[in-house]
């Protein structure tokens, strides 16, 4: 089988797409033969070693796949049933989706939902599956489309696109966030019905500011986040899943304390089955799948290594799906 192998040794972190042996693959219940991944920037650090996200070598990258039953010892899953894995460490400490085989337990697969194509699944993929997550604790806290704006930052990302597609949909006014002043149509187009520039959220801030939004999908962390809870409404909610401008969160308890302001942290890996089966339904119901293709670019596997080098150098929206057989 072909697959992206990252090994360390003294000279240090290397990848390289080459032959491997099926009997390599981990231990699992189930073996998938990957017709599709998706590519995402915690796959980037794996394969560049800008990052220690790796916790094994050698290993194969690529934390989401999909792809068709190739043989199973877990009688919930039959050969030639068409299933995904998001989560649960795969590509970090598990071998993930760049191979053209995969092994994993049964416990973490979800069956392709109806409705949806292998490649669509990866479209959404873990950026996707996160922001549906998202909105749902927003419903869980009581954010109803009434009740004022929703905020997304990191908005041309993979979550933030997702995010904004959803929410447009289900009827919520989306204001979103971004550092690209050139991104501005395509997140309208997505459905934002403002965009705001990322240098109102990134500098230290009040702990109350004036009172915005009526809930939140952040990405960043850091300052953006606790400007974002100061500036939330009362009993509002804000989701927090993401740490692109850094794991601190340089706030006060005023929002809390005083406006009732609910955070709530985000959680896609270990995310526990029920509610991992509820968002992948959710994401059928609720995402406009003509709008998933816009924000969908295509690579092969062959493409993967460079494209994980050169991704600083190029401007990346939406999702990027990885197609593994060729």
């Amino acid at each position: 089988m072909k697959g992206v192998l990252v090994e360390k040794d003294d000279s240090g972190i290397r990848a390289e797409l080459r032959e491997l042996d099926e009997q390599q693959l981990p231990e699992g219940n189930v073996t998938i033969r990957v017709h599709w991944s998706s590519f995402n920037y915690k796959d980037v650090l794996a394969i560049t070693g800008k990052m220690p996200v790796i916790r094994s070598f050698p290993m194969v990258p690529g934390i989401d796949l999909a792809g068709v039953v190739e043989s199973s010892d877990d009688e919930r899953y039959q050969v030639g049933q068409e299933v995904l894995v998001t989560g649960y460490g795969i590509g970090e400490a598990h071998w993930g989706g760049y191979a053209e085989l995969a092994r994993v337990p049964g416990d973490w697969l979800v069956p392709l939902p109806e409705g949806l194509t292998l490649r669509q699944s990866m479209a959404i993929g873990t950026a996707g599956f996160t922001a549906m997550l998202c909105v749902m604790a927003l419903e869980r806290g009581g954010v109803t489309p009434e009740q004022g704006p929703v905020l997304v930052t990191g908005a041309g990302g993979g979550v933030g696109s997702v995010a904004i597609g959803l929410l447009s949909k289900l009827g919520y006014e989306v204001a979103a966030v971004s550092g690209r002043p050139e991104a501005e149509d395509y997140l309208k187009e997505l459905g934002a019905r403002e965009v705001l520039p990322r240098s109102d959220f990134s500098e230290p801030g009040k702990p109350l500011g004036k009172e915005r939004w009526a809930g939140a999908v952040d990405v960043v962390g850091s300052h953006t986040l606790a400007n974002i809870c100061a500036s939330t409404q009362y009993d509002g909610v804000v989701t927090a899943c993401g740490l692109a401008g850094g794991m601190e969160f340089p706030a006060t308890v005023a929002p809390f304390i005083l406006r009732g302001v609910t955070l709530v942290g985000i959680d896609s890996v270990q995310c526990k089955q029920p509610r991992r089966s509820e968002a992948w339904q959710r994401l059928v119901e609720d995402l406009d799948l003509a709008k998933l293709e816009t924000m969908t670019n295509e690579i092969q596997l062959d493409d993967v290594i460079k494209t994980a080098k050169n991704w600083g150098q190029s401007d990346h929206r939406g999702r990027v799906v990885v197609s593994v057989q060729g």
